[in-house]
């Protein structure tokens, strides 16, 4: 597609994008945003050296001076400590990395850190905050659901967050709902008994 064929309406020409990334390659390694108008926007061009970032994770803020490339997961493990998201495909596709991000479940290895400023935070550290597991937690435990522990903190966070949004779970609603979640050890079964357990299903420990 030529410059004149760029489609004009809300955000970005193709043109402009190129002019900013040109812009961004020669920018000198500097704290902060640049700040470059295009098509009259402001643009927040970030990099590519570190730039201050503060998050609030499980209702505490932590700054730390990041690179734009540094995805939230590699935040929480690396730089702040927060070890309950775990990295296993690095990619978006296993989910034992799942973390919510304003109530909702999200990757963290597919999120910016920088993109999740201003955003509430919540990891399985922050779940029992006074040293009490949190239901869904002891349900796992009830229910055998987890071996050798890799997806576990992931599954924890999206069965919280599925629940959230459908406390009366049906098997259709739990396919769908955890389906972005995987177990390498196969304690499907053990699994869908916490979430039977916690949403009124009345499934007995381990049942299918």
């Amino acid at each position: 597609m030529s410059d004149q064929e760029d489609v004009k309406g809300p955000g970005i020409s193709r043109r402009s994008f190129l002019k900013i990334s040109a812009l961004t390659t020669s920018a000198p390694l500097v704290l902060g945003p640049t700040v470059l108008e295009v098509e009259g926007q402001e643009v927040h061009v970030y990099g590519p050296g570190k730039t201050p970032v503060t998050l609030n994770v499980n209702g505490k803020r932590l700054s730390a001076n990041l690179e734009p490339r540094v995805t939230l997961l590699d935040a929480l493990r690396e730089k702040f400590e927060v070890t309950g998201p775990k990295r296993v495909c690095d990619r978006g596709l296993c989910g034992a990395c799942t973390v919510m991000m304003d109530n909702k479940a999200v990757y963290a290895c597919s999120v910016l850190a920088i993109d999740a400023q201003g955003k509430q935070i919540v990891t399985t550290d922050g779940l029992a905050p006074e040293g009490k597991l949190h239901p869904v937690s002891a349900a796992f435990v009830d229910n055998d659901a987890q071996q050798c522990g890799f997806c576990t903190p992931g599954f924890v966070m999206a069965t919280k967050a599925f629940l959230d949004k459908h406390p009366n779970a049906t098997k259709e609603d739990l396919h769908r709902g955890l389906g972005g979640n995987f177990c390498r050890c196969g304690t499907y079964a053990g699994i869908k008994g916490a979430v039977a357990q916690l949403s009124g299903g009345g499934q007995q420990k381990g049942g299918a």
